[in-house]
């Protein structure tokens, strides 16, 4: 099933003495509960969801209200409705940069190597992030930023294909992706989700970053939309707390 379908998700089964919007809240609970709908995935819009359950939007709407009410699910004014985080994420306002935008600023030296660029089928949580249609494919890009004192950052970054055709060439090597997707394809960036937490360093994280297994690293996950509010890139990154510290300037109004 496409990570964006619903229909098979709700099981509705009008003969059942069980009502329609509690069939398909236990549908979508179900969907969030086995990992198909992660952490920030923005659901269709309530005609389009509607339409497909073959649902009047009310019924449609107390069965949302419902997953709403237990903490599943979140609406967001002008973006849609969301599934909710399993971990307290507090907002965090700052300009919206990336990584090798802030060592140039800073004057700092990097180097980096490409372990990774190829065309793949995204992984479902992924797919469903970034909205891919169905048989669509993402560029993962890997790769490992390191400063005179070793390896600081490991990235793995997966990018919608369909607003980037052609993105698989570029030598990312010396590129940088957001430089890429807004020089070379005029995408416009406007915002991002970032979620920080601490981790222990295990398998290639470990060696790549030149941790002993086991010890502290700080995790990054991202989701980047473009101007019209559409998923373009999702990543994940790993930090070398020993070596690099992520500082917030932030103000109060």
């Amino acid at each position: 099933m496409d990570a964006t379908d619903v229909s098979g998700a709700a099981d509705i089964h009008r003969e059942l003495p069980v009502a329609i919007h509690a069939q398909i809240s236990d549908g979508f609970r179900a969907k969030i509960a086995s990992g198909e709908w992660p952490s920030h995935y923005r659901l269709k819009s309530e005609p389009e969801l509607a339409a497909e359950l073959g649902v009047s939007r009310g019924t449609l709407r107390r069965a949302m209200t419902t997953l709403i009410e237990e903490g599943l699910l979140r609406q967001v004014r002008g973006r849609g409705t969301f599934v909710t985080s399993t971990t307290i994420e507090p907002a965090i306002a700052q300009k919206l940069s990336t990584l090798s935008e802030d060592f140039a600023n800073q004057g700092v030296v990097t180097t980096t190597r490409v372990i990774e660029c190829t065309l793949i089928d995204p992984p479902r949580p992924v797919a469903a992030l970034l909205e891919v249609p169905a048989g669509g494919m993402v560029l993962k890009l890997v790769r490992l930023r390191s400063t005179e004192s070793g390896p600081v950052v490991l990235l793995f970054n997966y990018v919608r294909t369909d607003f980037a055709p052609g993105i698989e060439t570029v030598d990312f090597a010396t590129a940088s992706l957001f430089g890429t997707l807004e020089g070379r394809y005029s995408l416009r960036i406007s915002s991002a989700r970032r979620t920080f937490s601490a981790e222990a360093a295990q398998g290639d994280v470990a060696e790549l970053l030149q941790i002993a297994p086991g010890g502290p690293v700080q995790y990054l996950e991202q989701v980047t939309y473009l101007s019209n509010d559409k998923p373009v890139e999702y990543s994940d990154v790993w930090i070398h707390s020993g070596r690099l510290r992520v500082t917030s300037m932030l103000s109060r109004r």
